[in-house]
């Protein structure tokens, strides 16, 4: 017997899924809509629905508005290949490579950008509800998200580098509960997912890279999580971003350059940023501002090395060695058991003649940085054509000629009793010890 609410979007009587599956989308919900109306009919009555996307390439050109709880879309796989690195070998080798596409169950974003900088338009997902209760439970799972080529932003940059086109994977902009987002894979959009008033929000095993931005939580939110994804956002953009929200987790994931940030939380409190693996070009890796307080970092492993990749070199997110990979402005936060991998050129260091920060705290008072450990040398970067063989040779290479000097802590004048334990030793620590206390990493030998 089928299931009146499984749906497929390929036997859908409305519209044709390859040419615009978001017309047989919202014609899919519009059914759901009217079969399930009755809100209490033995203890039931809105079950909601699955809609499958068998494996293919489908075209979205209508933009997919959702309103109803309890619903799962759901494909036959992420179906991520690397763009990047396609749109930047030459047209002649294309021939001869084995794909040129994302697969899977792959939707392809043809709404035109609204070109006023504005997200919401060129989503290829948007959820919103009024009224109560919040709408919940919707799932998006296993299929690609493609937003299939970047544009022109005025600069002498390739037109597939420039991270920009206005398309969003999806937009919730009401307040939402228990919403999961699973086994996905988004590529080359602008923005991948941008989330307003999240409450026990899940982002779990996705490969969410080569977009804009990749995973933004706005508003506020609280009790969600984001973990063990393959995250990589441009230079313009964030990884990973959240505001105003308690209660996250973000733990387990791994960020690969060349995002802004890898994480950055702004406004954040009594949240845990545990047992990444973050790889970044450029400092400001992990950013808690605008009084982000009460959280945990703790066990991750940073590397902060320079872009091999000739497509992007001189690219960079504006911030000088100064700024640190860790840079805290907020109170009472742990910062306990990080590695910090600083393996960088000293003659690309900004301002010139300057030691790099590793942990720079900003503002606040009482923040406890404890057992965490610094390694610094200084090598020679060898760029390469080869985007691949460039970041394994620059990830795998330990040689180097000299060790870099580097402030394992820095503490500014605005921040004040803080505990400052085994992080660097005495002459890497630079802070007030009247204001705030200070053991050093005891050297071997001394």
């Amino acid at each position: 017997m089928q299931n009146s609410n499984c749906y497929d979007v390929t036997t859908w009587p409305v519209g044709n899924p390859a040419k615009d599956v978001g017309e047989v989308i919202n014609s899919i919900i519009a059914d759901i809509k009217e079969r399930q109306t009755a809100s209490d009919p033995d203890n039931g009555g809105k079950p909601g629905a699955v809609i499958y996307i068998p494996p293919g390439d489908y075209h979205l050109r209508t933009q997919v508005l959702i309103d109803i709880s309890f619903l799962r879309i759901e494909g036959s796989g992420h179906g991520f290949t690397s763009s990047s690195i396609r749109f930047n070998v030459p047209e002649e080798e294309w021939p001869d490579l084995h794909e040129l596409w994302p697969g899977g169950s792959r939707i392809i974003v043809d709404i035109p950008s609204a070109g006023d900088g504005t997200e919401a338009p060129g989503a290829a997902f948007y959820i919103e509800r009024s009224g109560s209760p919040r709408i919940s439970s919707v799932e998006f799972s296993n299929f690609c998200i493609d937003g299939l080529h970047f544009a022109p932003d005025g600069s002498d940059m390739h037109p597939e580098n420039t991270y920009v086109n206005g398309k969003t994977g999806i937009y919730v902009a009401s307040a939402n509960d228990s919403f999961r987002i699973t086994g996905m894979g988004f590529v080359y959009l602008e923005n991948a997912l941008t989330i307003y008033h999240a409450d026990a929000l899940s982002i779990h095993g996705n490969f969410i890279a080569e977009c804009g931005s990749c995973i933004e939580l706005r508003g506020w939110g609280q009790a969600s999580k984001i973990s063990d994804n393959l995250v990589g956002a441009g230079f313009k953009g964030h990884s990973i971003y959240a505001e105003n929200h308690g209660g996250l987790l973000v733990t387990a994931n791994n960020v690969f350059p060349r995002g802004a940030s890898s994480v950055h939380l702004s406004g954040v409190r009594r949240s845990s940023v545990t047992n990444n693996r973050l790889h970044s070009f450029y400092p400001g890796m992990v950013v808690l501002a605008a009084d982000s307080s009460e959280n945990l970092v703790a066990t991750n492993h940073f590397l902060r090395d320079q872009e091999p990749w000739t497509p992007f070199l001189g690219v960079d997110n504006g911030l000088d060695d100064l700024f640190g990979l860790l840079r805290v402005s907020g109170s009472h936060n742990s910062v306990i058991g990080n590695h910090f991998s600083e393996v960088i050129d000293s003659q690309s260091i900004r301002p010139a003649g300057t030691t790099p920060v590793i942990v720079r705290l900003a503002a606040g008072t009482g923040n406890f940085v404890s057992s965490n450990h610094v390694v610094a040398v200084d090598v020679r970067a060898k760029p390469s054509d080869s985007c691949y063989s460039a970041q394994v040779d620059a990830l795998l290479a330990t040689e180097a000629s000299n060790s870099l000097a580097v402030t394992a802590v820095m503490v500014d004048s605005g921040s004040a009793q803080n505990t400052i334990l085994d992080s660097g030793t005495e002459g890497q620590v630079a802070a007030d010890r009247a204001a705030n206390a200070v053991r050093g990493t005891p050297v071997p030998g001394a």
